[in-house]
This record gives structure tokens, C-alpha cells and sequence, in this order.
């Protein structure tokens, strides 16, 4: 299997993509967290099959197992299914050596981490993703939260796990939609940090769409080094570097919020996020015509959404905007691109060209 170690002191951990399946789950899981006798799988319905197959695999490994199955969908990372977690923590008994293992995609591992993180000051945490988006982006780095009905991930925290298991496997039965969903943060790491990478991208959309095996080996392995190296420099976002991860977002946040949670899966709003911001980056002068070209391109190939939809009031998404973690003191920052392969936190953006990309 690839290991891509996450650098972060007594808080590193290792990411182990598969190439077989759950050979090596249990007692990779076991040697990140050898003092836990017991494991909550927290789980939704869509995942439940994947989630059974962790449980029997970390009972084989000689941990207490109990299930936590929730409903499937955005609206799940909410402070009432938190509650709900809570009090399924609280009667199977968990103590600060308990571990919860997050079975499922984006939302699952944020509330179940976000629950990890929360509950008796910090359990430790086990992600096991199993959509496109969770493998390359929110397994990894430690921010955990759930939506607030202002904004998305207003409440969190940053709890890293003690281990994430990635069986690429599991993308062959991902209904289409998701996976290409999953490929927008695949391709954002190449606008801001490898310009090589997105040539790679450019050239394999054939095979990426096939779900290749060794083309979905190589963009999930190579998502979680460049995510890695960033939150090896900034942990916890105090220095500028670990924003530019969120290219695109600023936008995409907006559009989630409010278009409903939901109506758009999360890297669907990426996608048309940073269309968006790289379209803003060139009526600041700050990029050639060509550098969004490159990107529309690639986005338009991989079946992704290229802009919002004009029935959102543009009032309601600036104030969003507003609401977004970059922003400070109500004034807009945005991860803008410079050239392909690079981007920088720029503040002060002028509300009216922002309304402007907005159309």
C-alpha cells in the first residue's frame, strides 16, 4: 500500500491507500489506537455495507464494536445529529480511549469527528472515507465541524485523526454524480500547488472517468501528499498557507448556503467556485485570460458545474461571503489564483467586481 505520512509531531499520523481492499485494516487500526478496547463505526445508511465490513474487521482485531447508522445527506452535519451522537457515545460507555471510526464521505467524517473531538474533550479519531471527496480533502488535516443554518462549517473545531484507511476500491460502485463531485478538489490541488498535476489531469480524463485503477490510485495518493504538506506548515490555518486550500470555496460556501444544503453536492459548488474566483483574479489583473480557460476546460470535461444559478439573489450570497472564515471584520478576502500551480490570500476585493463574477 502507499503510506503518506501527515507530519504534525505527536499529533502525525499515517494515511494508508489500499491496493487490496481490507487486507492489513485491522491491525493498521489497531497500531494507531492500541490502548482503545472499544470502537463506535459511525456510519449512514448509503455506507452501511462498507461500515459492516469495518466492524468485522475491527472486532477480528479485538476491539468492542458498536454502530451509530444516521440518514445519508447534508443535512445529517447538524447539531441535532450531534446530540444524537452524543447520547450513543454516552451509552456505549466511551471514555478518552474509546475510538470512533468515521465510515462515509464528507459529512459523515466531519460530525463524527467533529463529535470525536467534542465529547469528553477528545476521543481519538479514525477516518475511514469512502467517497472521492472525503479521501482527497476531509479525511485529511483535522478540521471537523457541522453547519449552522448562517453558514457552512460555522461550528468545528481541529481534531486530527490517529489514522485514515483509503480503500480505492470502494469508487467502483460511488454513483457518478459523486465521484465527479469528488474530482473538483482533486483538480483544485493542481490549480494551487502543482501545476503538473493538473497537466496529469488534463491528459487522463479519459481513464480518471473510466475509474482506472492506477489513474484513482495516483490522484487520491498524490491529493493527500499536497494536502499533507500544507497542514504540516499550518496546522491550524494562522498563517495564510493552509486558506489557500480553500480555492474556490469563498463562492462555493455561498452557493451551498444558499441554494439549500444539498441542492448542490459540495464539489459541484467547488467547481463553479473557482471558475468564479479565477474569473476574479482576472478583473484584478492578476491572471491571464487563459489560466480560467485551462481550468473551465478541464471542469467542463469532467462534467462539473461552471457557474451559479442566476435565480440566487446575488445580496444573499455576498452576505454569506461576509460570513465566510476568510473573511475579517465583514471585508472580503478570496484565494486568488497567480498563475497556474500558485494562488495567494488577497484581501480587500471590491465588493462590486465580486458581484460583477456573480453575473
Amino acid at each position: 500500500m502507499d503510506i503518506v505520512h501527515v507530519n504534525l509531531g505527536p499529533r502525525s499520523y499515517p494515511l494508508a491507500v489500499s491496493e487490496n481492499g481490507w487486507d492489513g485494516f485491522g491491525p493498521f487500526a489497531y497500531s494507531r489506537a492500541p490502548k482503545a478496547a472499544t470502537a463506535v463505526v459511525v456510519t449512514d445508511e448509503n455506507v452501511r455495507p462498507i461500515a459492516d465490513t469495518v466492524t468485522i474487521h475491527l472486532k477480528a482485531a479485538g476491539f468492542r464494536v458498536a454502530q451509530v447508522v444516521l440518514p445519508p445527506g447534508e443535512e445529517t452535519k447538524s447539531l441535532s445529529h450531534a446530540a444524537t451522537l452524543y447520547d450513543r457515545l454516552a451509552a456505549a460507555n466511551a471514555d478518552r480511549n474509546t475510538v470512533v471510526a468515521a465510515v462515509g464521505g464528507g459529512v459523515i467524517g466531519d460530525l463524527a469527528g467533529f463529535a470525536a473531538a467534542t465529547y469528553n474533550r477528545g476521543l481519538p479519531l479514525f477516518m475511514v472515507p469512502t467517497t472521492l471527496l472525503a479521501m482527497v480533502d476531509s479525511s485529511v488535516g483535522g478540521k471537523v465541524g457541522i453547519n449552522h443554518p448562517g453558514g457552512k462549517n460555522l461550528i468545528g473545531a481541529f481534531h486530527q485523526p490517529v489514522g485514515v484507511w483509503i480503500d480505492p476500491g470502494v469508487l467502483a460502485s460511488l454513483p457518478e454524480r459523486e465521484y465527479r463531485s469528488g474530482l473538483a478538489e482533486v483538480v483544485k490541488y493542481g490549480v494551487i500547488l502543482d501545476a503538473e498535476f493538473f497537466a496529469f489531469l488534463d491528459a487522463n480524463v479519459p481513464a480518471i472517468l473510466a475509474r482506472d485503477p492506477a489513474a484513482v490510485r495516483h490522484i487520491v495518493a498524490r491529493s493527500c501528499r499536497l494536502k499533507a504538506d500544507v497542514v504540516e506548515k499550518d496546522e491550524r490555518e494562522e498563517t495564510g498557507l493552509r486558506a489557500k486550500l480553500n480555492y474556490g470555496h469563498t463562492f462555493a460556501h455561498a452557493y451551498e448556503t444558499v441554494a439549500g444544503y444539498g441542492a448542490w453536492l459540495h464539489g459541484e459548488a467547488v467547481a463553479a467556485g473557482m471558475v468564479a474566483a479565477s474569473r476574479l483574479a482576472e478583473k484584478l489583473g492578476r491572471i491571464p485570460a487563459d489560466v480560467t480557460v485551462r481550468q473551465v476546460k478541464l471542469l467542463e470535461a469532467l462534467g462539473l458545474p461552471m457557474a451559479a444559478d442566476p435565480a440566487w439573489p446575488a445580496d444573499e450570497l455576498v452576505a454569506v461571503m461576509r460570513r465566510d472564515k476568510k473573511a475579517v471584520a465583514g471585508t472580503l478576502r478570496f484565494v486568488l489564483p497567480t498563475k497556474l500551480g500558485e494562488v495567494e490570500l488577497v484581501a480587500d476585493v471590491p465588493e462590486a467586481l465580486v458581484r460583477e463574477v456573480l453575473g
